[in-house]
C-alpha cells in the first residue's frame, strides 16, 4: 500500500498546507444593490491519497476546509469543504465543494500536471447549472431564492505565495449577480 505522503499529487502538491490571507474582498448581491466586504480567511489542504474509480481511475485527493471571517465583526460568514481531484491519466482536475445553505458543486478542468513557464502552478475548473458533466445541485429554496447557475474558480500557486479568484453566478433578487471573491495567502 502506498502511503499518503509517497503518493504524486502532481499539481495539487502545490495546495497542501496552512494558507492564511487578510486581503480578501467578498463583492455579493444585497436587496437593495451590491455590499463589498474586506475579509480574511483561513484554508487547510490535506493529502488524502489515491482513490480507485472502477477500478479503471485513480485520482489523487487533496481535502480542504475554509474558513472565512469579515474583518469588520470577525465573526465567520463562510465555510466550506470539500475535495481537489486530480486523474494524471486524462488530466483531469476536479473540485468538488459543498457550503451549508445547501448548495454542492462538481467543477471540472484539464491540468497538463506540469507547472508553468515561471514556475507557478494554475488550477482552473468551472460547472453551470444543468451540466451532464460539471454541475451544481441545490435545495428547492435555493433553486427559488438565490439560484447559482455557474461557478468559475482559478487558483495560481507560487512557493508559499497563493492567490485565487472565485466567481458564484446568482440568480438573486430578481436579476443575475456575479457574486465574486479573491484573495492572496501566505502559507504557514
Amino acid at each position: 500500500m502506498t502511503s499518503v505522503i509517497d503518493i504524486d499529487y502532481g499539481p495539487l502538491a502545490a495546495l497542501i498546507g496552512t494558507w492564511r490571507g487578510d486581503r480578501g474582498m467578498d463583492v455579493a448581491p444585497e436587496p437593495d444593490g451590491t455590499g463589498r466586504s474586506p475579509y480574511f480567511e483561513t484554508i487547510e489542504y490535506v493529502a488524502g491519497g489515491e482513490v480507485s474509480n472502477a477500478e479503471a481511475q485513480t485520482l489523487k485527493v487533496v481535502r480542504y476546509h475554509q474558513v472565512v471571517r469579515r474583518k469588520s465583526y470577525g465573526e465567520v460568514f463562510h465555510d466550506q469543504v470539500g475535495f481537489w481531484l486530480w486523474d494524471p491519466a486524462s488530466g483531469t482536475l476536479m473540485h468538488s465543494l459543498a457550503i451549508p445553505r445547501g448548495v454542492c458543486v462538481l467543477a471540472g478542468g484539464t491540468h497538463t500536471g506540469r507547472p508553468e513557464a515561471d514556475g507557478s502552478t494554475v488550477l482552473e475548473v468551472a460547472a453551470e447549472a444543468g451540466s451532464a458533466d460539471w454541475g451544481i445541485v441545490q435545495s428547492p429554496f435555493m433553486q427559488a431564492k438565490a439560484r447559482t447557475t455557474a461557478f468559475r474558480h482559478r487558483i495560481a500557486v507560487s512557493g508559499n505565495s497563493m492567490s485565487f479568484s472565485e466567481t458564484t453566478v446568482l440568480d438573486i433578487y430578481g436579476r443575475v449577480f456575479e457574486h465574486t471573491d479573491d484573495n492572496t495567502l501566505e502559507r504557514d
